[in-house]
């Protein structure tokens, strides 16, 4: 779809939206003297047609194929974009890294989501029903937590969120909705269903490994205390109910 935009000094700009499978993901400006001609429009709708075809192969790779949420494979550099609070304002990993020792962005959390007893929706009502109960909560994702959050499906029941938040408590409000949306949610033929969150707040100097372990500790620590909850690494550690990992790596457990 073209869109003239105006005429200037005998000069015509027409810009032309590069769309993948769900939006637009580039604009090209054209600058003609006349109106567009055929042959300059069949070049333009070949350029069209190669951006969604290169769009949708970069889209493949990056998406797992039953959920659409994006795969495991694509986490590292989100992580480190998200670890040093990069986005489009931002020019620069060293700026990034200022603002956030400055206190001038909001933070980034990532949350760890387990489905509970997900083994037995697969051993009492088959696989089948096990992929839709997985699809289902990936839409439930999508309809909770914003467009500029990630998601993530890291593999079998595991789900993986990126979010940014101004502060810990929208951050805990962000992962209590959605905990609850899946509790009050009928799903077919499993009817009731719950998961287990646990979250973290991600740091500058963090990897993306050990801020998914910690995040994997408040999942662990959920689930021996009886699932359905969505908890706080730091509240947890704040409160001595886990205890933070030690500088030789280990972590221990009250």
């Amino acid at each position: 779809m073209l869109l003239p935009v105006c005429a200037q000094q005998g000069s015509i700009r027409t810009l032309v939206p590069l769309t993948g499978d769900s939006d637009e993901i580039a604009v090209v400006e054209i600058t003609t003297s006349t109106v567009i001609s055929k042959e300059l429009l069949r070049t333009v709708n070949a350029i069209q047609r190669f951006s969604m075809h290169l769009h949708a192969l970069l889209d493949e790779n990056e998406r797992d194929s039953l959920t659409r949420l994006l795969n495991r494979k694509s986490f590292d550099e989100t992580f480190v974009r998200a670890a040093l609070n990069l986005d489009a304002g931002s020019t620069s990993a060293a700026e990034g890294l200022e603002r956030r020792r400055q206190g001038t962005e909001g933070g980034h959390w990532l949350g760890v989501i387990d489905i509970d007893h997900f083994k037995r929706v697969n051993d009492v009502h088959g696989h089948l029903i096990g992929d839709e109960v997985l699809i289902l909560v990936a839409q439930l994702m999508k309809s909770t937590f914003r467009a500029s959050d990630r998601l993530y499906r890291f593999g079998g029941e595991e789900f993986v969120v990126l979010l940014r938040c101004s502060d810990a408590q929208g951050a805990e409000a962000a992962f209590e909705r959605f905990r609850d949306k899946v509790e009050k949610t009928p799903f077919p033929r499993v009817e009731h269903l719950t998961v287990s969150i646990g979250f973290t707040a991600i740091d500058a100097c963090d990897t993306p490994g050990s801020a998914f372990e910690r995040a994997d500790q408040s999942v662990y620590h959920a689930k021996e205390n009886g699932r359905n909850l969505a908890l706080s690494y730091e509240t947890l550690t704040a409160c001595g109910l886990l205890q933070a990992k030690n500088q030789d790596g280990g972590v221990e457990f009250f």
